[in-house]
């Protein structure tokens, strides 16, 4: 699909079930949103995958003029806004990951965390950019593809490099150039020290263009980030090196899972019950029941019903049930409540309680019955406990 992202217009894809953990990817000079195929097709299974074309590259508006990593993460954070999206963890491959750099910089609470593959905090000497810049804008992109690929990826003969070989040729001059304006002006003063979010560093150790000791730079930039290499990786490490490239965005999830949990699943309970209702829950909280209450956020909310194996309709459906057949009283009440939210309808409610009384008994069926009339009708439940 196409948005409307201030003064360009930008292509943009959006995968995976709605309500899951929003993961934006920006890719390398050069490329386009293509580059992360089959990163967006193995996470878009517990995330909400979003990706661009960035200025001036793939189907994305081009504008003329040196652009900066600013610009470029101005752009990204518009498109979140277009998006109705607060805050995202963010995935960087190359200059990709120095504007995601500048987004925590800029924007640290649109930021999540951060995967940054393959990147610098500066892309030094300026001349050499220099130089880039004034043959592309003079002859256009074919000028840099026997001097980019060998520095791009390990094997330059496989069919993943002779794609990235296109998209680099489809590339618009002017975008070409504006972006390696933004990596000719980087400079690590403007991010190091900045940067709050969980971060993982990722590199190819067969990089040359940013190889291992520039991605230890930039570890050793953001206090308590984390460093992995990519065995025989080079600098594009996510279409030759597919695989390992998942994995390390796999790890850094999995390493973020407690507190993921814990996040995702308050913003579920909060639009399933409510907020009123979950704000007089935790004003009620003593030391007795905080455990208790973090293991349910976390596990319950954030571990079953963030997962996109079911609608949280569904979902909710299954829990009247569950409730009326095990005569969970209170928790029904509850989860009637919630059906506000969930979307689902009385004659739904009626229909289960109907199954209830065929498979778990006629008495347990009856008392849910009582329960649901005088919450449906009243709009009155108890507080959860």
């Amino acid at each position: 699909m196409f948005l409307q992202l201030g003064d360009i217009v930008a292509h943009v894809a959006v995968e995976g079930p709605e309500g899951a953990p929003p993961l934006l990817m920006l890719h390398s000079i050069g490329t386009s949103m293509h580059i992360f195929a089959p990163q967006a097709a193995a996470l878009s299974r517990s995330h909400r995958v979003i990706r661009m074309d960035m200025r001036g590259h793939g189907h994305s508006g081009v504008t003329d003029g040196d652009y900066s990593m600013e610009l470029h993460a101005a752009d990204a954070l518009a498109l979140l806004d277009a998006l109705g999206i607060a805050r995202a963890h963010v995935f960087g491959l190359s200059i990709g990951g120095r504007i995601a750099l500048a987004m925590a910089a800029m924007a640290p609470s649109r930021v999540l965390s951060l995967v940054l593959m393959d990147t610098a905090l500066d892309f030094l000497p300026p001349q050499a950019w220099q130089d880039r810049i004034e043959a592309v804008r003079a002859i256009g992109t074919q000028a840099l593809v026997d001097v980019v690929m060998p520095r791009w990826v390990v094997d330059t003969s496989l069919p993943s490099s002779q794609g990235l070989r296109q998209m680099l040729l489809r590339t618009d001059r002017r975008g070409y150039a504006g972006s390696a304006a933004a990596l000719r002006d980087a400079r690590a003063e403007q991010v190091a020290g900045r940067i709050t979010c969980p971060t993982t560093v990722a590199v190819g150790t067969q990089d040359v263009a940013t190889p291992p000791e520039m991605a230890r730079a930039v570890q050793a930039a953001v206090p308590g980030s984390r460093y992995v290499e990519i065995l025989g990786g080079g600098h594009l490490p996510t279409l030759e090196f597919a695989d390992a490239a998942t994995a390390v965005l796999k790890d850094h999830f999995a390493s973020l899972a407690p507190a993921a949990g814990a996040e995702a699943g308050e913003a579920v309970r909060r639009a399933v019950l409510g907020d009123a209702h979950v704000d007089r829950a935790a004003a009620g909280v003593t030391a007795l029941d905080a455990p208790f209450q973090d293991w349910i956020t976390q596990s319950v909310w954030g571990g079953i019903w963030t997962r996109p194996g079911l609608t949280r309709h569904t979902r909710s459906l299954l829990c009247i049930a569950m409730m009326a057949a095990l005569a969970r009283h209170e928790e029904l009440a509850l989860h009637l409540r919630a059906t506000r939210a969930t979307g689902v309808t009385q004659a739904e409610i009626s229909e289960v309680l109907l199954q209830v009384g065929a498979y778990a008994g006629v008495p347990a069926a009856n008392a849910a019955l009582k329960i649901a009339k005088a919450v449906l009708q009243e709009g009155a439940a108890p507080e959860e406990a």
